[in-house]
C-alpha cells in the first residue's frame, strides 16, 4: 500500500484512478503525469497520448510546452516534437502569444517562432495577462505592453499580474489593487491578498484565509482554513488541519477535506493524492 495521484470530478468522485507518482493540472485537454520515473501526458480518460523524448517538461499552454535539456529550455508541440530548440537558461509558458525567457540575469519575451520580440533587459518579469506584463526595472515594479513599452511606470515594491482588470501591488508597506491606468481602486488594509479569480480574491488575516469581492468587502470570513487557493470553475481548494477539500462561493465545504494533496479544478477535473 502507498499513496498515488489520480483525478476527481466536482462531486469528489474518482474519475482517473490513483496510479501516478506525480500528477499536474489539466491544460488544453492534457495533464502531465509521472510513472516509474517517466513523464507522459494523459487525456481525460487517463490514456497516455504524448510521450516526450525529453525528460523535463511542463504543462501545455497555447499548444506548446516548455522542456529542459542539458540545462537549456525550449518548447515542444502536442506531438512531442521540439519546435523551439533548447537554448535559453529559463523559460515559462506561452501566454497571449509570448513566452518569458532568461539569458544570464535578464528576462525578455519570445514569439512562437522562438524569435526575441521584447529585449532581454528586465531584472524580473511575469507572463502577459490581459495585454500587460509585470516587470522589474531597477528596484521597482511596473507594467509593459506587448511592444515592450512601459505603460505603468515602475513605482511599486512588488506586484502581480492583471486578473479581471485589476492587479495587486505593494505601495510602501500596504497592498492595493490598481486598474490598467495605474490608479488605486481598492485599498487593502488586512495584509497580503491574492489575484481576483471569478470575482473573488484571497486574503490572509490572523493566519487564516478568506475572500473579498471587487468592492473590497469580505464575503467569506477568514476562519477555519489553514491554507487556501483561488477559485477555479466555481470551487476553491482549502486545507483544514492536514487534509484538503473544496468550498463553493458561499464558503460551504462541498468536497470533503480528506485528501493528502490536491490541485485546483481545471477542465472539470482536479488532481488528488490518496492511499492505494
Amino acid at each position: 500500500m502507498g499513496k498515488k495521484y489520480g483525478y476527481i470530478d466536482k462531486r469528489g468522485e474518482i474519475i482517473i484512478k490513483p496510479q501516478f507518482d506525480f500528477a499536474g493540472d489539466f491544460n488544453e485537454g492534457l495533464a502531465l503525469v509521472e510513472r516509474r520515473g517517466k513523464s507522459v501526458y494523459i487525456d481525460k480518460t487517463g490514456k497516455e497520448v504524448v510521450k516526450p523524448q525529453i525528460d523535463s517538461v511542463g504543462d501545455f499552454s497555447e499548444g506548446l510546452a516548455a522542456v529542459e535539456k542539458d540545462d537549456e529550455y525550449g518548447f515542444i508541440d502536442k506531438t512531442g516534437e521540439v519546435v523551439i530548440e533548447p537554448q535559453f537558461e529559463d523559460a515559462w509558458d506561452f501566454s497571449e502569444g509570448l513566452a518569458m525567457i532568461r539569458v544570464g540575469d535578464k528576462w525578455g519575451y519570445i514569439d512562437k517562432r522562438g524569435k526575441v520580440v521584447i529585449e532581454l533587459k528586465f531584472c524580473e518579469a511575469e507572463p502577459f495577462s490581459e495585454g500587460l506584463a509585470l516587470v522589474k526595472i531597477g528596484n521597482k515594479y511596473g507594467y509593459i505592453d506587448k511592444t515592450g513599452k512601459v505603460v505603468i511606470e515602475p513605482q511599486f515594491k512588488s506586484g502581480k499580474s492583471f486578473s479581471e482588470g485589476l492587479a495587486l501591488v505593494k505601495i510602501g508597506n500596504k497592498y492595493a489593487y490598481i486598474d490598467k491606468t495605474g490608479k488605486v481602486v481598492i485599498e487593502h488594509q488586512s495584509g497580503f491578498a491574492g489575484d481576483f479569480h471569478e470575482g473573488l480574491a484571497l486574503i490572509i488575516k490572523g493566519n487564516k484565509y478568506g475572500y473579498i469581492d471587487k468592492s473590497g468587502k469580505v464575503v467569506i470570513e477568514p476562519q477555519f482554513f489553514d491554507e487556501a487557493w483561488d477559485f477555479n470553475e466555481g470551487l476553491a481548494l482549502v486545507k483544514v488541519g492536514d487534509k484538503w477539500g473544496y468550498i463553493d462561493k458561499a464558503g460551504r465545504m462541498v468536497v470533503e477535506s480528506k485528501f493528502d494533496e490536491a490541485g485546483i479544478f481545471s477542465e472539470g477535473l482536479a488532481m488528488v493524492k490518496v492511499k492505494t
